[in-house]
């Protein structure tokens, strides 16, 4: 490791010590009751509430450091109770009402609020909860990038840096379900992979789950990130507009009466209307090694000009259609584009193609909320999501011309009924119908080929579960199991899920998780014919033979200690999925045309230190992953390392505020990823490259420093300003991502090296009112 990470562990050290000195909250349960009074007390507020309907409600008091807001949220954590502000002063308490949301299960509690920074909360069961509103402010991050924010987590990183390439616990991006309002999502990032999809400002919880997951959820066999956003009618409008150096957006929350709100937020970048640093470092870094540069050195070539841009849309609107009834319907949209001219001397005569890429998706919900008493809730909800990646490729050299098509179309049905007998029992069970269908089209003119395959898959799910919590919330047990049969292979899956957990001698919590799942969709990764090279991966649907359902199995146990202004936690887990392809893992060596079916296992362990006073938050994390592939026909059947497998992940940070001002740093650092070289003295055999065997070496340590400041300011009563700025890979460093041989025209290998993103500052300004 360098001077400067070694330089902030001792930060980090020193902090600990100091404050360990510092005051604590106490983690014993006294009544809300007790609580609000406190809480009155130290900030000179006032709660409304009916004493008789909270006297059953017990939780520990909220920490000192803890703002208004953040101690509000602790309490609806605890408790199942709305909390509204009437005003600067007034709040208003009265009891949960379960048809806001039953899929929410409120009786996870809470472990810790403000996980490495406020906005970030761990609780049981084995979940964390995102609030993008509450965000303060990360290490090369001031503005809430949902999927950016999952990569301080430990157990979730990016072996390229992208954030629609999220690894948890070694597992591919493909195998995240990620869904929001409910809808299943097919394409998570802009500017390909480099920016999330989801406007954070309309966000109002990311739910985060790596194992013992619910049985509402199927798919998604390495993690579950459920975005929702909100459910519940405001009093009150809200509207922001803001823009960094990358996009500019706007969002608004318009109650049209007491009984109906529209939402709507839209984002479009800049970068085809104005060229920033900022933007001309991630074009580097997406468009690097890809037709678009590798065309700009061909001789050939006269002229070439490119043209990008992105933008997003979210609308939603509530309606109480009753004191019990509700509908929401969601709507969202993604789209990017890339075009590029190139123009050709033939014959002393200039010839000019454009070829294009488009990716999008398009997608709408409406879900029905019924209460049909105090004790049971219903949801019924309908959705469709259509993903489509577009990309006719021109060859002026070579007179050739490739369109590539890759279409998912996806609709389900989902029913979901919730029996809560007891504050401390709660029951769901429900059915899911899916029918997802997927194209692939390959069209050559030269010479004349064409691919058109459609394939589709319905299924069938149900699922029971029930979760009980004893002991004032010190017991908490869930378990459930989820049945899916598939009409096309004549196959059913059964899948249990398991989480318990509990805590004992005040101060710690055992948690221990399990999960089987399974799911039909992944991604093949043609690196040879791909979309003009920026996006090497499309969706396919299992046949049940060649590619199978794939499914794992996975089991965790963990201990957590919060103490003071100090929380530690460590988690061991084994995770074994089978039924892989070896097409969707990205092999560029000897086994990159291999087709065969394998799986991986990995063992790990994750840890994390985190301490935090009033003014300073610091953290460090370790992760371990021993991730081995298992194929019977690569490598002689024999175990090796997994082309995503980061053996060693570290992650620091330490945030600083004062009065509106907050700073950030922090350093990542991983072990090297991966690589197959060639056997020195003997590199090529038989016109082919002569690798040695497969994984056996590594690119050099990734290390990088990132750093950030945000300002606040009141403008006048209810308008408020925000202007940040940030530095990512302050020192520069050049951090190999990826590396990979071919032979040249001499048959001789070639080494390619892609490197992560440089040096790149971002500013940022917004305001709300």
């Amino acid at each position: 490791m360098t001077k400067a990470f070694l330089k902030f562990v001792f930060i980090f050290i020193f902090c600990i010590h100091g404050g360990l000195k510092l005051q604590a909250q106490t983690s014993e349960r006294n009544t809300l009751e007790l609580v609000l009074k406190l809480l009155e007390n130290r900030f000179d507020v006032r709660f409304s509430y009916n004493p008789a309907a909270l006297e059953n409600f017990t939780l520990p008091i909220p920490d000192e450091t803890l703002s208004l807001d953040q101690a509000l949220n602790f309490i609806k954590s605890h408790v199942n109770v709305e909390i509204f502000k009437l005003n600067d002063r007034f709040i208003a308490v009265k009891l949960f009402n379960w048809a806001e949301s039953f899929l929410d299960q409120t009786l996870d509690e809470v472990i810790i609020t403000n996980y490495i920074t406020s906005g970030i909360s761990k609780k049981s069961l084995g979940s964390f909860n995102v609030n993008p509103e509450e965000f303060a402010i990360l290490p090369g991050l001031v503005e809430p990038d949902v999927l950016l924010i999952l990569q301080s987590l430990p157990g979730i990183t990016s072996t390229d840096e992208t954030v629609s390439n999220l690894n948890v616990r070694g597992g591919t991006n493909d195998q995240n379900l990620i869904i929001f309002d409910g809808m299943k999502m097919y394409q998570s990032g802009h500017f390909f992979g480099l920016i999330s999809a989801f406007n954070p400002y309309l966000t109002k919880n990311v739910s985060v789950i790596k194992n013992g997951s619910s049985a509402y959820y199927g798919d998604g066999i390495s993690s579950i990130l459920n975005m929702q956003t909100s459910t519940n009618v405001s009093k009150e409008k809200k509207v922001g507009a803001g823009f960094n150096m990358i996009y500019g957006d706007i969002f608004a929350e318009l109650p049209i009466n007491k009984n109906v709100e529209f939402q709507f937020a839209a984002r479009r970048s800049i970068t085809d209307l104005i060229s920033t640093p900022t933007f001309n470092n991630y074009f580097e870094r997406a468009f690097q090694d890809t037709d678009i540069t590798r065309n700009s050195l061909s001789n050939e070539i006269l002229t070439q000009n490119e043209n990008f841009y992105f933008y997003d849309v979210n609308a939603k609107l509530l309606m109480n259609l009753s004191e019990n009834d509700k509908i929401n319907i969601s709507f969202i949209n993604f789209f990017n584009n890339v075009d590029y001219e190139e123009t050709a001397a033939f014959s002393s005569v200039n010839q000019s193609l454009t070829s294009s890429l488009t990716q999008s998706t398009v997608a709408g919900s409406l879900t029905y909320n019924r209460k049909w008493s105090e004790k049971i809730n219903t949801e019924a909800q309908l959705y469709l999501t259509n993903y489509n990646l577009d990309a006719t490729n021109f060859d002026l050299v070579n007179n050739q011309r490739l369109i590539q098509k890759n279409e998912v179309l996806d609709g389900a049905l989902k029913l979901n009924l919730n029996y809560k007998p007891t504050d401390a029992i709660d029951i769901n069970i429900g059915y899911q119908f899916n029918e997802v269908g997927i194209t692939n089209l390959e069209d050559v003119n030269n010479p004349v080929f064409r691919s058109f395959i459609k394939e589709v898959i319905r299924s069938h799910s149900a699922y029971a579960e029930g979760t009980i919590k004893l002991n004032n919330g010190s017991t908490i047990l869930r378990a459930g199991g989820r049945l899916n049969t598939f009409q096309k292979f004549d196959t059913y899956i059964l899948e249990p899920r398991l989480g318990f957990s509990q805590r004992f001698a005040n101060y710690f919590k055992f948690e221990l998780l399990g999960e089987f799942k399974s799911q039909t969709t992944t991604q093949i990764i043609d690196l040879q014919n791909d979309f003009l090279g920026v996006e090497k991966r499309r969706w396919i649907l299992s046949n049940d033979s060649s590619i199978p359902i794939v499914k794992s199995q996975q089991a965790s146990v963990g201990v957590s200690f919060k103490k003071n202004k100090l929380f530690i936690n460590a988690e061991g887990f084994y995770k074994e999925v089978n039924g892989i392809t070896a097409r969707s893992q990205a092999f560029q060596n000897q086994f990159q045309f291999i087709t065969d079916v394998g799986g991986y296992t990995v063992k790990g362990a994750e840890f994390l230190i985190n301490y935090q006073d009033k003014k300073i938050s610091s953290w460090l994390s370790y992760t371990y992953n021993n991730n081995q592939y298992q194929f019977d026909n690569i490598n002689d059947g024999i175990a090796f390392r997994n082309n995503f497998g980061i053996e060693h992940f570290v992650n620091f940070g330490l945030n600083y505020s004062i009065n509106h001002f907050k700073i950030s740093s922090g350093v990542n650092w991983h072990s090297g990823l991966p690589i197959t070289m060639p056997i020195a003295g003997n590199e090529v055999a038989n016109n082919q490259i002569n690798f040695e065997t497969p994984n056996s070496s590594s690119t050099s340590d990734y290390l990088r420093v990132d750093a950030s400041a945000t300002y606040s300011m009141i403008l006048s009563k209810g308008t408020k300003l925000d202007v940040g700025a940030s530095v990512w890979n302050v020192l520069n460093a050049k951090n190999i991502i990826n590396t990979y041989f071919f032979l040249n025209q001499d048959n001789q290998p070639v080494k390619v090296e892609n490197l992560s993103l440089g040096l790149t500052p971002n500013f940022f300004a917004r305001i709300t009112i």
